[in-house]
């Protein structure tokens, strides 16, 4: 019987009184693809950080090729050939990709960049990754990014990968491209733990580890259960299809008349765009990433500038407002990338959920109402079941998915 590469006995993790992991027993093989599938919050993410030396289990062991391995930081991890594809980028914009990999990585005192390129390029080649080295991160598209961070695991001969929602930057070709490159991996020997929510990754791993509050309640064969099954232990409950009504829309709320913006290199962002949005309506935007609905979401909430036509909210033209009178006209805004452009990760829950309101609302005098603040932040926290240690915890020190709800409960507040 084959021995596994790495394997998780009774973790867990607490952050003050959150449990975030309990009880977590599973085990990866050479060649196997696991998937760890749960809700937003379900614990994910801070079982991968344990796997890789960022937190330090509170109690339980880890595995790796059959040793109990401890580990004090995620270069340790590196070491071991245990490598993480972050779900957020860590990437120094102002280095090359290849800097990015190798510096502060190498183990004499100077890199050896000639050598260094050399591998790299041929990783590249290996796995069909079109990007240039030498490339400065800051201009790299977000799914080159994505690649910029898979070879960052790649150098180093990883024998494990841990993939963290690894293709919610990319398109749907990229995210074929991306599970292509797992078969590749697989092959390789290499054992591999992909994090995810989307059903259709999910039955493509071999296994399935089902979180639910922080705990395992179940691993499934893919090839022995059903993605309705899964749900089901995900949730605890069968899920019963909500079906949206077909009703009458009201009057014209959000109005978009021939608006363009200018882009870069003298190419526009966004050309002559129209379109209506009425009251009690859901209007989706359809595209390939990197198509204008990044530039389209900002000149409507005033970051970006109009070059020309016209933005029409409540009757009212608000595209030469700037984004703190937008949103004073009632417009949130829920950017793409919560950790860059939605929330400042060192300050805390409640500190984020009133940035745009903290000179008006949460005012006292010169100084911020900080009783008003924790309430409101509480009654957040609640209602839309944010999971945390308190409102003064750090939003970098959150999962993902409580990131993104911190935002949406931000933008709901300000925009109602």
């Amino acid at each position: 019987m084959t021995s596994p590469i790495i394997e998780a006995r009774k973790l867990y993790k607490s952050f003050g009184k959150v449990q975030a992991n309990r009880d977590i027993s599973f085990s990866v093989n050479g060649g196997e693809l696991l998937c760890l599938f749960g809700e937003n919050g379900a614990g994910k993410s801070t079982i991968s950080a344990c796997l890789t030396g960022l937190y330090p289990p509170d109690s339980g062991e880890i595995l790796f090729k059959g040793k109990p391995l401890r580990m004090k930081s995620p270069a340790e991890a590196i070491r071991q050939g245990i490598g993480l594809v972050h779900q957020h980028f860590v990437l120094v914009p102002d280095f090359t990709v290849l800097e990015n990999i190798v510096i502060g990585s190498e183990k004499s005192l100077v890199v050896q960049y000639e050598e260094a390129e050399k591998k790299l390029r041929h990783i590249c080649a290996n796995y069909g990754i079109e990007i240039d080295p030498n490339t400065l991160v800051r201009d790299l598209s977000v799914g080159e990014k994505q690649w910029a961070e898979l070879l960052k695991a790649l150098y180093f001969d990883a024998d494990v990968l841990i993939l963290d929602e690894p293709t919610a930057t990319l398109d749907i070709e990229n995210s074929k491209k991306l599970f292509r490159m797992i078969d590749k991996l697989k092959a390789d020997g290499i054992a591999l733990i992909l994090i995810s929510h989307f059903l259709d990754e999910v039955m493509q791993a071999d296994r399935v580890a089902v979180l639910r509050h922080g705990a395992v309640v179940g691993i499934k064969r893919t090839a022995e259960t059903t993605p309705e099954e899964l749900t089901r232990m995900m949730v605890g409950r069968d899920l019963e299809p909500k079906l949206r009504d077909n009703s009458e829309v009201g009057e014209p709320r959000l109005v978009l008349e021939n608006v363009t913006v200018e882009g870069s290199d003298q190419l526009l962002a966004l050309n002559d765009v129209s379109m209506t949005i009425h009251h009690g309506e859901i209007l989706g935007i359809a595209g390939v990433a990197g198509n204008g609905q990044n530039p389209l979401m900002e000149v409507i909430s005033g970051i970006r500038t109009l070059a020309s036509g016209r933005i029409i909210l409540d009757g009212i033209n608000i595209g030469g407002m700037n984004a703190r009178k937008v949103k004073d006209m009632g417009l949130g805004h829920i950017p793409d990338d919560r950790f860059v452009a939605g929330l400042v990760p060192e300050m805390s829950i409640e500190e984020n959920l009133i940035l745009g309101d903290h000179r008006g609302l949460y005012a006292n005098g010169a100084l911020i109402d900080f009783g008003k603040m924790r309430l409101s932040a509480e009654r957040a926290i609640k209602e839309f079941q944010i999971s945390a240690p308190s409102s003064e915890t750090p939003t970098g020190n959150l999962s993902g998915g409580n990131a993104q709800r911190v935002i949406l409960a931000r933008e709901i507040m300000l925009a109602t």
